[in-house]
């Protein structure tokens, strides 16, 4: 028995057990976001999910070609052009690339199911790379802490199993993060090096990585006076070249991308297109909607406060951070306001100011009595509880028709064919039928025939539209659900 308690005491002691307990956290953080991995896309923000896709759907069905990404929304809807091509030119396909070489190599898990599971295996690397920088900050507890809200938080895991790019733009970025954090400590210019290729990589997959920099910015200047780093040449120089190793490779897509306007949709309405930025409106729905009842579940506004106020000059990191966030909200404001997978960026520092909130109470004299501490338990456990309750509507499929009609179109039409899926301009719905077309009538049923449209399917039976093309072109099925008519079959009088 004495033997076995010294096994027991050499396997979790010490550093075993910090690493037990990571362990733990990836495990039972990977098993998490397994709920429902299998649903189609069809849950919340399936547009944008469909977008991203469709471009490696594409790439399975056409070959990879990374700097001519497509999909299959032909219209003129998201560019104001007609895309004939079908060019799909945001983010660098990144994700893609990997979606589409894990499907490739593995078919029999399902090309969504793979598509998630990117999405959960890069949000996984952050949570060690949380635990890094949290422990580099704070100590092992910290670490733990930290890796732990960011693994658990409903939103978190919900947007960290969905088929975007996000979460490999948060993975790149932090690793940014912490290859600086390690330059900070050593000087070693491999770190250097390692963090300029990472932030590079995460501003090519998401711009947004751009506010990962500002708290960078923030070390360099601890390190390094401005004072010094101008009157230093070798510091300058050195402050320029992870500059261009950083920013040089989003430029260069961003030239390239440029000479293709049809590809490129609409974005600057994403800043303040409708004026909302600074409104009450901004900041009840940024603090008050996103950050206090949808990420923090109300309760977790206490422990993430305390992580606030307790931050000082040695300790301020954090909050650096989360300043830096709220300047991206503040920037894109309004996309955050209209979009909550935009506070996808806001995770990492609000994890990191839980992990500091709480740490403060525990090792806090005048505060770290059984009561207190037994009030944050219950305010994470609240805060846990009221995020799931409120993130599992998130999971829910709204219209099974969609998946239903798309099936419809796959069977009774060619491969080649190109569709009219209407559906308010919502890509999903396109997406389900798994041809090129228009999630949109964006033009004349006519002029949209002459462009290629060989078929009409619409879910909403009773839309104007869907009675206009009922009483022009033969329907080949039409059920309950959903009504799919020919476009190359007029109706002759």
């Amino acid at each position: 028995m004495q033997e076995m308690n010294k096994i027991i005491k050499q396997l979790f002691g010490g550093k075993n057990k910090e690493y037990f307990l990571l362990s733990l956290i990836l495990v039972l953080g990977f098993l998490v976001r397994l709920y429902k991995i299998d649903n189609p896309i069809a849950d919340w923000h399936s547009w944008r999910q469909a977008d991203t896709a469709s471009v490696t759907r594409t790439f399975v069905q056409r070959g990879i070609d990374m700097f001519s990404p497509r999909y299959h929304d032909v219209s003129s809807i998201q560019t104001g052009i007609f895309n004939p091509e079908g060019l799909r030119l945001v983010e660098f396909p990144l994700f893609n690339l990997f979606h589409a070489l894990l499907y490739g190599a593995f078919p029999s898990m399902g090309f969504e199911v793979w598509g998630r599971l990117v999405s959960v295996l890069f949000s996984l690397i952050s949570v060690v790379f949380i635990y890094l920088i949290g422990k580099r900050l704070m100590g092992s507890a910290g670490g733990l802490l930290a890796a732990f809200f960011f693994a658990f938080i409903p939103y978190n895991i919900y947007f960290s199993r969905v088929v975007l790019p996000e979460s490999m733009g948060v993975a790149l970025a932090l690793a940014g993060v912490w290859f600086f954090v390690r330059y900070f400590d050593s000087e070693g210019p491999v770190f250097f090096v390692l963090s300029g290729a990472f932030i590079a990589l995460g501003l090519l997959v998401k711009p947004a990585v751009f506010f990962y920099t500002l708290p960078l910015l923030y070390l360099f200047t601890l390190k390094h006076s401005l004072k010094e780093i101008v009157s230093t040449p070798g510091l300058l120089i050195k402050a320029l070249l992870y500059v261009n190793l950083a920013f040089a490779p989003f430029f260069l897509w961003r030239i390239w991308v440029n000479l293709h306007p049809a590809g490129i949709p609409h974005f600057y309405w994403a800043f303040n297109g409708d004026r909302i930025r600074f409104r009450p409106a901004f900041w009840r729905w940024i603090f008050g909607e996103r950050i206090g009842n949808l990420i923090l579940g109300i309760w977790g506004v206490v422990p993430f406060t305390l992580g606030i106020f307790s931050s000082g000059k040695k300790n301020a990191f954090p909050l650096v951070f989360f300043a830096s966030m709220i300047l991206y909200t503040i920037v894109f404001a309004t996309a955050n306001v209209r979009h909550d997978y935009y506070q996808i960026f806001l995770i990492p520092p609000i994890a990191l100011l839980l992990a500091q909130g709480v740490l403060f109470v525990f090792n806090s004299e005048p505060l770290g009595n059984l009561l207190n501490k037994a009030v944050v338990f219950f305010c994470i456990v609240m805060m846990l509880g009221a995020g799931t309750y409120q993130i599992k509507e998130f999971y829910k499929i709204n219209h099974p028709e969609l998946m239903v009609a798309g099936e419809a179109v796959k069977r009774l039409t060619p491969e080649d064919a190109w569709v009219i899926a209407p559906y308010n301009g919502d890509t999903a719905f396109l997406y389900q039928t798994g041809r090129w077309g228009w999630p949109v009538i964006d033009d004349s049923v006519n002029a949209i025939i002459t462009r290629g449209a060989d078929y009409y399917v619409s879910v909403d039976l009773h839309h104007p539209d869907t009675k206009m093309i009922r009483s022009m072109f033969k329907v080949i099925e039409e059920t309950d659900e959903y009504m799919i008519a020919d476009l190359k079959a007029p109706i002759t009088r």
